[in-house]
């Protein structure tokens, strides 16, 4: 059976579904002053909402340095507000890392372990210029684990920089501390970490050449000579 309703004839379960549609939209949605509420009922007495979108605060201030004295991160994180509802914008991230160095711990300070270490490959090693040093200081090695490298190792294709691409995460690399590369009035190369009394420490390197080939490593331990492959024994500069 069919009605019609402004000259559309509507089934019979359609009219009645519109009655209770209407009551329920009357009697949730309307308020007592006869204005709509947030939901309301549109013409066909179906609830319809409006999108809301989610809102959040503004940013916290940074957090301190996850670990003092190395490389590492800090965070920043906001709250929300009002979620999103019907279908509004959803909420956007709420958490934030940025990379942070602090030069200072507990102990004083802590600079050198911040201080990368400029490396060359071990074939420059016959070539460098001695500078003026005293007859009783001699070299050393010092072994390190690659923690981390960055992907322009692999793009270095001179020939000066081709060593680059011998580098990988996981391998162990021995650098000579010859003495023309020891730090000005001292007995050990810039950025060795030798100067901080321990091993299995996480210092940043650098390649000669480009600058784009760093990251971190983790030295192992120091000894008097070296013993790794060609493609794995490389200079402090």
């Amino acid at each position: 059976m069919c009605f019609s309703i402004n000259g559309q004839y509507w089934p019979a379960t359609e009219i009645l579904k519109r009655v209770l549609n209407h009551k329920n939209c009357t009697k949730n949605y309307w308020r007592k002053d006869h204005s709509y509420g947030e939901c309301y009922c549109d013409q066909a007495f179906d609830l319809a909402c409006p999108a809301v979108s989610c809102v959040v605060s503004e940013w916290s201030m940074w957090s301190g340095c996850l670990e003092p004295g190395k490389p590492t991160m800090h965070t920043r994180q906001r709250q929300v507000i009002q979620e999103a509802r019907n279908g509004g914008e959803p909420c956007p991230s709420l958490h934030q890392t940025a990379g942070c160095a602090e030069y200072h711990d507990q102990h004083g300070p802590c600079l050198q372990s911040l201080v990368p270490a400029l490396i060359i490959t071990g074939g420059y090693g016959s070539a460098r210029k001695k500078r003026e040093i005293l007859d009783n200081i001699t070299g050393y090695c010092v072994e390190f684990k690659l923690m981390s490298l960055m992907a322009d190792c692999q793009r270095s294709f001179s020939l000066h920089t081709r060593w680059m691409r011998y580098l990988k995460e996981g391998h162990q690399v021995c650098v000579e501390c010859q003495p023309p590369a020891l730090a000005q009035g001292q007995r050990y190369c810039s950025g060795d970490g030798e100067n901080m009394g321990q091993d299995s420490m996480s210092l940043q390197w650098q390649a000669v050449g480009n600058s784009r080939c760093r990251r971190l490593w983790r030295r192992v331990r120091r000894g008097d000579s070296c013993s790794c492959p060609t493609v794995h024994s490389f200079l402090f500069i």
